[in-house]
């Protein structure tokens, strides 16, 4: 079955008890039982809800995984891989990450007893001197948030095999549309649902999918004994979200190549982060491992000014200044001081996000609309 009947189809079957095409919103809490144990297959919507479970089935089909489960937000689902460790293990994670990962990793999990190391992934050789017999697990973000870095995923899973670690990937930026990381040897697959997944700015949700029986279990085990699951309402959003994620892919991609294009061409602009770029550091990789390269880039202005980017996200008039991602209008955002403030600023810049980086997310409107936005905006 192909990615565009996938997204329909892949993992749905028809109410049972109305035939209904449209996956019912079952807003409900429990269910009915004949006799203690004996049900139809949901207790307690915490555990099993059948709009979650049908959009769990229908992520892990276009993901090309055997089992999905959807959390609350994309952190809670970062919080349930977590939880698959003990105090004192290591993580390996990429330096360049979402600001709210780097937070959940220094300023909860640290405390219980994980250490982190954040580090440049662009050369796994590189990273053998950090690996101890405590280290379990690799985190890798590709494309990066905010840099739009590429991490090569097939070297990413082999340096987890040799070390016998679980290598996860966050695919947010990608979509499944783009790339599916267990085809290239990860063990869990992790996305904020809030975005592509979802795609209309209008519910919260994070996922996980996988492909192991044991470490499913487990995932499962984790979800429903610390509760941080997505109602019915929200997983009916994200079920209808998901079946135009292909044609909604293809504009964003069309769009943020103009884009990034239009960009790299403007005298106000130093450098332009997008991995469909030749000169890209890692494009070959992209192009490799990616089927295009995506709506989402960040650019510099000229001289590091962090009064310049801000006048330029303050004069958007069809971008919008918000925070997220992913969704049909175009967003733009200053990730320093919004995305990642919770980083140290010192650490910030090591990967590179200074004050003047501005991050787009670009839309499915007219491009030329988009264009003339930027150019006025730039102007100014």
């Amino acid at each position: 079955m192909k990615f565009g009947t996938k997204v329909i189809h892949g993992g749905i079957t028809h109410d049972p008890a109305t035939g209904a095409i449209m996956t019912p919103i079952y807003q409900t809490s429990t269910y009915v039982q004949k006799s203690p144990g004996d049900h139809k297959g949901f207790e307690y919507s915490r555990s099993r809800n059948p709009t979650r479970s049908m959009l769990e089935s229908n992520l892990a089909s276009i993901e090309n995984g055997k089992y999905g489960m959807c959390f609350g937000s994309g952190l809670a689902a970062i919080d349930a891989v977590m939880k698959l460790l003990k105090p004192g293990d290591e993580v390996i994670s990429t330096g360049d990450l979402y600001g709210g990962t780097y937070r959940i990793f220094t300023k909860i999990f640290e405390d219980f007893g994980l250490r982190f190391h954040f580090v440049d992934m662009s050369d796994f050789s590189k990273l053998d001197s950090l690996v101890t017999p405590k280290t379990k697990l690799i985190w890798v973000e590709t494309p990066t948030n905010p840099m739009l870095n590429i991490i090569d995923i097939e070297a990413a899973s082999s340096f987890a095999k040799k070390n016998n670690c679980l290598l996860g990937v966050d695919n947010t930026f990608a979509s499944p549309f783009l790339q599916n990381p267990l085809d290239m040897g990860a063990d869990i697959v992790m996305h904020s649902a809030t975005k592509y997944l979802g795609g209309h700015s209008d519910l919260i949700m994070g996922a996980l999918v996988v492909n192991d029986d044991a470490l499913a279990e487990r995932l499962y085990f984790i979800q429903n004994s610390s509760g941080a699951i997505c109602g019915p309402m929200d997983s009916f959003l994200a079920l209808r979200g998901i079946k135009t994620l292909h044609v909604r892919m293809k504009q964003h991609c069309e769009n943020g190549r103009v884009v990034a294009e239009f960009l790299k061409s403007h005298p106000v602009v130093e450098n332009v982060y997008w991995p469909g770029f030749e000169d890209h550091p890692n494009h070959h990789i992209a192009k490799r491992q990616m089927r295009d390269f995506g709506g989402m880039l960040s650019f510099t202005t000229v001289g590091n000014n962090y009064e310049k980017a801000k006048a330029i996200v303050s004069n958007v008039k069809v971008f919008t200044l918000a925070e997220s991602l992913g969704g049909v209008e175009s967003l733009c955002g200053h990730p320093a001081s919004m995305t990642h403030a919770a980083i140290p600023k010192e650490e910030r810049e090591k990967t590179g996000i200074v004050d003047s980086l501005i991050r787009l997310s670009v839309g499915i409107e007219d491009v030329n609309d988009l264009i003339e936005d930027l150019k006025q905006a730039l102007e100014k």
